[in-house]
Formats: C-alpha cells, structure tokens, sequence
C-alpha cells in the first residue's frame, strides 16, 4: 500500500460521547523511554481544584458513565481519591490507568484497598512477563515491584473469577514494530504470570507505541523513525477507523483543555485543530460533539494499523 500524503488523510467524525480520559497531571514515579507525555518525577503539572470542579460537574450534566484516569501516575495527584469518590458516588465507571509501582510507594501505602473499596477498573501497565524486558523499558527493578502489586491485587480479589474487580493488563512493544495479535500474546501471558507467579488477570490490552516525544526521539537517535512510520502507514487499514477511541471519547489536560485524545493532547493540537482557540471543559457543558469531524494527523496511523490499537487495545 502507498504511503498517503498529508492532503490524503482519511477522515472520521464523533459518535455519541461515551468516556471522559482526564490526565489528573505529568508527574510520575517513573520515567519508561516509551511514554508519549514524557512523564517523570520532576514534572510539575499537577490538576487543581478548580479543574476537580469542572469535571465533576461535566460528570453530572453529559451522563458520561465512563471516566477514565491516566497521567502520568495520576494516583499522584492529591484530588485523586476526591475524584473517584465522587464520580462513584454518581453511578459513574471509573477506570485508573496505573503503572503498578505506584501502589508500592511509601506515601501510598492503602491505594490497592481504596481502588477496591471503590470498585475502580485498574488498568495496569506490563509491557513483559520477563523480568530483564520490563527492567530495559521501565527501570531497574520495576519488575519485581509491579509483582509484588499484582499480587496485592489479587489477594484483595482483583481479576479473580466471580470478582466484579476487574485487573486488566497493557503490553507495549519494546521497540519499533507492531503489537503481536492480542488473544494470542493474552494467552501467553496469562499461561506465564500463572504458572511463573500465580498471577490472574481479566484481560490483556495491546496499545501500539506512538512516534511521540520519548518514543520518536528513541527511535530518531537510533535511526529508525522514518522506518517505522513507514510501517505504520503502510498498515493502516481502514476499517479501524470505524472503532477508534476518539469518536467516543475527549481527553482533557491537567488544566481543563480538551483534546480528540491523549495524542493530540500530548502534541497540544487542541479539539478542532491547530491555531484554533483552546475549548475548556467548562464550555462544552451543553455541547453536543456528534457528527464533529475528527483530527487526523500523522501520528494516528499509529490507532489505525494493523489489527488497531485504542486506551482498550486491539480494534479487531
């Protein structure tokens, strides 16, 4: 297949809103070469109050019923748990994006059993089953800990059958080249953390790696970007435009600006493209984004090749 040039772009327009992503800020425990907003410890961006607000007065007015928590670790912001309890309290599904460590930490000593209490969906990141793969892409003994969390997590019934706590797990390639398909490599897992560490989880998700920031400059200082964006492209597939996560869902920054998604926002192209004026929660209170076209920039080649990649994994 032909590369498509920038005129040639496909297109794609929202569907009914479905799910609130709210990056809760950039700060993080860790520093993983693959995280496309450049997370790390010395990050300052933190979510405030008055953004707490806006969102869960959002929550109330859309009828939004999935909210989803990333970062950064975005348990590191101090309006988390306020977060959660208040979207639960209306009924809404909330989802946190977690990096496992991070329930190890000292200062967060009870964060397991609070997600518990409160039934949130951990999604947790696992980019191998192997000790040395996890270690090259996230640190130094970061293996170790994220077993020491997952076990945790099942002792307090995580991912257990039966549960209505529900563990599901994320695998990231660890180099320039598309996720394996997701039923297959889930199995693996699954067969591996059992057998290896008597670990269960509900699902596997495989989220491809987007040439951005951390990641682009990985692969530029190896010589391999213009390669892999070529593989990208070339494996697009248009079928995947039909279940991207951006036709159902908005992202929104530590400040209360709203992205297509987590990418754009990482890219600041903001919702309804470049050199247009930031949109605010706060603005789309009333606002109805179905049939709004979406952004489609180079980068998304990245959701739409191959089997299709979303915050919930393969497409097909």
């Amino acid at each position: 297949m032909a590369l498509c040039s920038f005129t040639e772009l496909p297109s794609i327009t929202r569907s009914n809103l479905e799910t609130l992503q709210v990056s809760m800020g950039y700060c993080c425990n860790q520093r993983c070469i693959h995280c496309h907003v450049n997370a790390g410890p010395n990050r300052p961006e933190m979510m405030g109050e008055g953004t707490l607000r806006s969102i869960i007065h959002f929550l109330d007015r859309s009828g939004i019923q999935r909210l989803d928590l990333t970062g950064g670790a975005p348990e590191m912001n101090p309006h988390f748990r306020a977060l959660v309890r208040a979207a639960r309290k209306t009924g809404v599904h909330v989802m946190d994006r977690c990096n496992l460590t991070i329930l190890e930490e000292p200062a967060y000593q009870g964060l397991a059993e609070f997600l518990a209490d409160h039934q949130v969906e951990v999604i947790a990141s696992l980019p191998c089953y192997l000790r040395e793969n996890v270690d090259d892409q996230r640190g130094k003994g970061v293996f170790e800990i994220s077993m020491m969390a997952l076990r945790k997590l099942n002792q307090l019934g995580y991912g257990r059958r039966g549960s209505n706590l529900i563990l599901n797990l994320v695998y990231n390639p660890l180099g320039p080249f598309l996720p394996p398909p997701q039923k297959a490599l889930e199995e693996d897992y699954r067969r591996q953390l059992g057998e290896r560490y008597s670990i269960v989880f509900n699902q596997l998700y495989t989220i491809t790696n987007m040439p951005i920031h951390r990641f682009r400059n990985l692969l530029a200082s190896r010589g391999e970007l213009e390669a892999y964006r070529k593989l990208l492209q070339e494996a697009y597939r248009e079928a995947n435009l039909h279940s991207v996560m951006c036709r159902t869902l908005i992202s929104v920054d530590w400040r209360g600006y709203v992205y297509d998604c987590d990418f754009n926002q990482a890219l600041v192209i903001p919702l309804g493209g470049e050199g247009q004026n930031r949109i605010h929660l706060s603005d789309l209170m009333d606002g109805n984004l179905e049939g709004r076209p979406v952004l489609f920039r180079e980068h998304c080649y990245g959701c739409t090749a191959g089997q299709g990649s979303s915050c919930c994994g393969a497409l097909r």
